[in-house]
Formats: C-alpha cells, sequence, structure tokens
C-alpha cells in the first residue's frame, strides 16, 4: 500500500501514475542502461525521458545514455554498438552524502591537516 501511494504522490522516488500513464500513451520505450533505467522517446516533439531504477538521481545516467538524453547525439545507446573508450572510467553515481563521498585534505570530515599554502598564495588578512 505504501509504495502505491508513492507512486501517486511521490515524484522523487521514481516515476509517479501521471508520469507512467503519459509514457504508455504517449512515449516510445527506447531501451535499459545497466543500472536498470528506462529511456523513452516522445516522437513529435523529440523530448526524452528517463525514469530512474531507485530514487531519482540524475547522476545515475551513464555516459552513452548522457549524451542522448542532452541531445548530443541522435544515436540510440541500445539500438548502436556504443562501446566506451578505453580511457573511460566505468560509471560511478553521485555519492555526495555517503560514506564513499570524496573528502578532501584539510577537510573538517577527514584526518589530518590541510597542506600548506605555497609560495604563490598569500591568505588574506584584514588590517
Amino acid at each position: 500500500m505504501k509504495q502505491f501511494l508513492a507512486e501517486i504522490f511521490v515524484w522523487w522516488h521514481g516515476q509517479t501514475w501521471g508520469t507512467r500513464l503519459w509514457l504508455w500513451r504517449f512515449a516510445k520505450h527506447v531501451g535499459t542502461d545497466e543500472l536498470g533505467n528506462k529511456y523513452y522517446l516522445d516522437a513529435k516533439s523529440d523530448r526524452r525521458f528517463v525514469t530512474y531504477n531507485g530514487p531519482a538521481d540524475a547522476s545515475a545516467i551513464p555516459m552513452g545514455w548522457n549524451g542522448w538524453m542532452h541531445h548530443r547525439t541522435n544515436v540510440i545507446p541500445s539500438e548502436s554498438n556504443y562501446k566506451p573508450h578505453t580511457w573511460e572510467k566505468p560509471h560511478l553515481p553521485n555519492m555526495t552524502g555517503t560514506s564513499a563521498a570524496y573528502v578532501p585534505d584539510g577537510s573538517m570530515l577527514a584526518k589530518g591537516e590541510r597542506p600548506r599554502v605555497s609560495g604563490d598564495y598569500d591568505a588574506w588578512s584584514p588590517e
């Protein structure tokens, strides 16, 4: 029951019933990525949509699909032999707010001290 109510009212955890109905009626499913996100195309307006497999997080879109979603290419990754370049790292979603988030030296959340400034920088101090 909780999931049913969430799909009616809560847009940030995935698609709502209104979105589901609109996609079913007007959009064409064009592919699914390796993370389980589903991609749709409205042929009339060339609008592109994604329904996330989990919470709505735009950083969870892999590179090939990101290019298609932002109209940098019209080649749908599921219809082509899209292969990432050898220098491209595997996709990672935004880890901000998790224990895997990047914490630089000198941050209040990191151990250790902030690196000393080099000779090309002088800290401002009011005089």
